[in-house]
């Protein structure tokens, strides 16, 4: 097992920055996952830490040793790709001793391994197929099995799920966090899907532009967004965006003007909003935060048509448009009967409210919101 250190670590293709500066630290048997949208330089990353690129700045750190003039066989690394990449001439057995067999290992040692990684896995039946003869969930396991039987420091896996259809992607999750749970080696896994991430990961680094923008654990990343990038990035439905206009009301609280309706702030952000009054700021929401009003309290209520109405099974998404013209969405129970057409009236959950610079997009009440809940 190893921990993996990335320290200002670069890559450029001519005149791309595809890496730009990322340091990160993936701690030994730790599930880390690189999440992002297409083209943020996640799938780049994976490869300088596997070799398979040659970094332009920076150091990458595999357990005590500097790798980065070390060639991938050198790395003590296994990687999962996303098109399996299986010898399909050979059968599965083939396939899953192959990369111990280019190490000398000892025959013995090979027929065990394989045995114990192909129970593990439950494909012992499979073992004298040959890929086209497997359904891709069974070429999943296989090249798994292929990465687990090497025993690597750590494991890197490239969107290995993307191929699946829904259903297989869910249980393959789920069998993945049991192997992590077994075999606790460490392993970095790249994807661009939010679900995958929170669910995989004990750490989610969030890409965008060659960038780290946000580390942390899934659920404080969720709920503590640095920056709109992120808050917009994680979540389905994403996060809502309102921008308007801080101001102090008479009584002295501070409210946002969101082109004639008014959102109170709560007390809690006024030291940290202070230096806006006057100015815009985006106020973020996310769907599932947002419930209709039936207590009649008018505080913070705010009136809107219903749009469009998409049940969902375990929720009904509601795109609805606020009296200021501004579009929202919220998500609620199953069983709320509203129709296309209907006013209703939004609260927004004020221990789930955010608040940004929409100039920069970075968060102005991050740091406020970890002391609140340090509090409790």
């Amino acid at each position: 097992m190893a921990h993996v250190e990335l320290t200002d670590l670069v890559k450029e293709f001519d005149d791309v920055t595809a890496v730009d500066g990322i340091s990160l630290d993936i701690p030994d048997e730790s599930f880390t996952v690189l999440v992002g949208p297409s083209g943020c330089g996640k799938t780049t990353t994976l490869r300088l830490i596997a070799g398979l690129e040659r970094a332009t700045d920076g150091e990458i750190r595999i357990g005590e040793n500097v790798v980065n003039d070390a060639r991938a066989y050198e790395r003590d690394i296994a990687m999962v790709f996303q098109n399996y990449a299986l010898y399909p001439h050979k059968t599965v057995r083939d396939n899953m001793r192959f990369g111990l067999e280019q190490h000398d290992t000892d025959e013995e040692i090979i027929t065990e391994r394989v045995r114990e990684t192909a129970e593990l896995l439950q494909i012992e039946e499979l073992l004298e197929r040959r890929p086209s003869e497997l359904s891709g969930g069974q070429q999943q396991r296989v090249a798994l099995g292929r990465a687990i039987v090497r025993d690597p420091a750590v494991f890197l896996m490239d969107e290995p799920l993307s191929n699946l259809d829904a259903k297989l992607r869910v249980q393959m999750r789920a069998e993945l966090n049991k192997l992590h749970e077994e075999l606790s080696t460490t392993t970095v896994y790249v994807t661009h899907d939010q679900v995958e991430a929170m669910t995989l990961a004990d750490q989610i680094a969030v890409m965008d532009n060659g960038q780290i923008q946000q580390v942390g654990e899934p659920t404080h990343v969720y709920s503590n967004p640095r920056n709109m990038f992120v808050a917009g990035f994680l979540g389905s439905p994403s996060m809502n965006f309102l921008e308007g206009t801080l101001e102090e009301s008479s009584a002295g609280k501070f409210e946002l003007d969101l082109g004639g309706a008014i959102h109170n702030v709560p007390d809690e952000f006024t030291d940290a909003l202070s230096s806006y009054l006057g100015d815009r700021v985006t106020l973020g929401i996310r769907p599932e935060n947002i419930a209709l009003n039936q207590d009649g309290v008018p505080a913070n209520v705010h009136p809107a048509t219903v749009e469009v109405v998409e049940p969902q099974g375990e929720k009904t998404v509601l795109e609805l448009e606020l009296e200021t013209g501004q579009s929202i969405k919220a998500a609620v129970d199953p069983d709320t009967t509203v129709e296309m057409g209907d006013a209703v009236n939004l609260r927004f959950d004020r221990d789930s409210l955010q608040y940004f610079d929409p100039a920069t997009g970075e968060s102005l009440t991050y740091d406020a919101k970890i002391e609140q809940q340090a509090t409790i």
